[in-house]
Formats: structure tokens, C-alpha cells, sequence
């Protein structure tokens, strides 16, 4: 096995990776990875391997993209040592936030054909992407994250959104056009797992990996109470039900119009005018607890590739 981690790790992370190796029990081979450092080699010298990330949603976020760019997703399995700061991934999957029990799951071999969302640009989505106030709230958070760790995105957002005005974009749902420029929309987001910000906010309540669907939430609600009121119903997932608010599966999502960043798994995109998301059902295997590991098998088809989707269930 190819263990993954953060070279710039502290020492109580090294010292949980180190008993997460011992727990694990299988030869494992263990390779720092620096920021902004690419995986390709690490992948091509360690080839047919399964691959362990000890670290968050972005690290595993960082994993999935080399193996979906590399046509590797359906021949590794992957394992999580939830290590970040805000692990919403490894609570949407029923992976133990406790690296020992991880390591135990991962030992134990049981895995869990896994859904990844994937963009126009060949990037991925392993938990949530956001447009608008999301992106905004991560760029907020980012000097926060180590003074307050996961508070950081909620205080974040609570910035963004007293003084971003929101974007004015077209959101196509699988062929249907459910927004248009002349209103603004505070957040549009695409989800795989139901939370975001350490599990702080329950974005799509209904929302599960392994249900072959991607999930989206727009919210329209840009006057100074409104934006109050969906933050506090977003906590606990009930923005839902909200009248200026559009949610529910999909299997493709296009989002078009004034400039605007993305925030895929904590990570900020470039500005961009369009973007466009699909959902590749069961792409990748994931080391999940035992009475978890039941279900659909991995999709006959390739990472690259994925069936016409249907039109989307979406409520508003």
C-alpha cells in the first residue's frame, strides 16, 4: 500500500499516522507530499497500488483528480485518514474521525463502489463545490483556518455574505434552465456528501456518495434578513423547504454568466464564466466500516466516461 501524507505535518499527526501504519498491518510505503506538489510520479513509481491519504477533503480531492486525469480510478482502492481540518467527506461516508479506527477500516478490506463529480475542466469534486457566496466564504476563511480550524468557513461566510451581492448566472439542471440572469443567486453549490464546514452545515440533507447522483442547492436569497435567515436554516438543513431556495438531485449541472470562482473541496479556482459538473456513479472504491460496504458495484464504465443523465428531481 502507498500512504500519503502532508510533509509539513505536526508532530501529533505524524505520531497518528505512524500507529495508523502499524494498525493497518500491510507493508505500506509512506511519501510526504508537499503543496502544489503534483502526484503523477509518486503514481507512475508506485503503480497497481492501493492509495492511502491521511489528511482531509482536499488531499483526497488531490488524489482523485491525478487517479481520474491517470484512467486509474477503477483499478486502486483508496483509504482515508481523516487528518484535515474539516473532514465533511470522511462524516458523509461513515469513515471514523479518529485515525486509529480508520486505520482499522482500512485494514479490515471492505470498499464501497463511490460516486465523484467531475467538471469541464477535468477537475473533480469529492465533496462539495460551491459558486458565490461558497467560493467567497473560503477565500474569507483561509487566514481564519489555523486561529479557529473548522469554525473558520462559517465565520467566513457569515463575512461573504454581508457584503457580497451575489452573482447574476444561468444554472442549467440536467437540460433545464432553473435560473436566469436576472436575478442573483447567493450560492449555487454541487454536493456528493451531505455536509460542509466541518460539519457544521448540512447543505443536502438527502445526499449520499454511493447514490449515483450529485446533489444542488441554489439559494436566491440576497436581501440583508434573507441571507440571515438561510444561513441559520443552513445549519441544520433547512434551507430546503425555503421558498428562495432550489435543491435536489442531478446528474448534470451548468452554471454560466457574470465572472465567478469556484470552491471545490476548499480549493479556489481562477475566475471563470462557466463551468459545468457531471456525476460519474460508482467510479472509485473506497475502504468503508464493513456494514457499510454493501450496495451498487463500480459503473462498467470508464472514468472518462458516463451515461446521458435524466432530468433531475428538483424541487423549489
Amino acid at each position: 500500500m502507498l500512504l500519503l501524507h502532508n510533509e509539513d505535518a505536526g508532530t501529533s499527526d505524524a505520531e497518528s499516522i505512524a500507529t495508523g501504519e502499524k494498525i493497518i498491518g500491510a507493508p505500506v510505503t509512506r511519501v510526504a507530499v508537499s503543496a502544489g506538489t503534483g502526484l503523477d510520479p509518486i503514481l507512475a513509481e508506485h503503480t497497481d497500488e492501493d492509495v492511502i491519504v491521511a489528511g482531509g477533503d482536499g488531499s483526497l480531492h488531490a488524489l482523485l483528480r491525478a487517479l481520474y486525469r491517470r484512467d486509474e480510478l477503477g483499478r486502486r482502492r483508496v483509504g482515508l485518514l481523516p487528518l484535515g481540518t474539516g473532514n465533511d467527506f470522511a462524516r458523509g461516508s461513515g469513515i471514523p474521525l479518529d485515525v486509529t479506527a480508520a486505520a482499522g477500516v482500512v485494514r479490515d478490506g471492505a470498499t464501497r463502489a463511490t460516486d465523484l463529480i467531475v467538471d469541464d475542466t477535468g477537475d473533480v469534486v469529492v465533496n462539495a463545490a460551491h459558486v458565490g457566496v461558497g467560493a467567497d466564504a473560503a477565500d474569507s476563511a483561509r487566514p481564519l483556518k489555523p486561529h479557529v480550524g473548522p469554525a473558520a468557513f462559517p465565520i467566513g461566510a457569515m463575512i461573504a455574505g454581508l457584503v457580497r451581492p451575489g452573482k447574476r448566472l444561468t444554472v442549467v439542471i440536467d437540460g433545464r434552465t432553473v435560473t436566469h440572469p436576472r436575478h442573483r443567486n447567493l450560492m449555487v453549490a454541487v454536493s456528493n456528501a451531505p455536509t460542509i464546514a466541518g460539519g457544521s452545515a448540512l447543505l443536502s440533507p438527502d445526499a449520499s456518495v454511493h447514490d449515483g447522483r450529485m446533489h444542488v442547492t441554489i439559494s436566491q436569497a440576497t436581501g440583508p434578513i434573507a441571507r440571515i435567515g438561510y444561513a441559520l436554516r443552513l445549519l441544520r438543513g433547512r434551507h430546503v423547504d425555503s421558498l428562495d431556495v432550489i435543491h435536489g438531485p442531478a446528474d448534470r449541472v451548468l452554471v454560466a454568466g457574470e465572472s465567478f470562482r469556484v470552491n471545490a473541496d476548499g480549493e479556489l479556482s481562477a475566475p471563470t464564466v462557466s463551468r459545468s459538473w457531471r456525476v460519474l456513479p460508482g467510479a472509485w472504491r473506497l475502504f468503508v466500516p464493513a456494514d457499510r460496504a454493501t450496495g451498487r458495484q463500480p459503473a462498467a464504465e470508464t472514468a472518462g466516461e458516463a451515461g446521458p443523465g435524466t432530468e433531475a428531481e428538483v424541487r423549489r
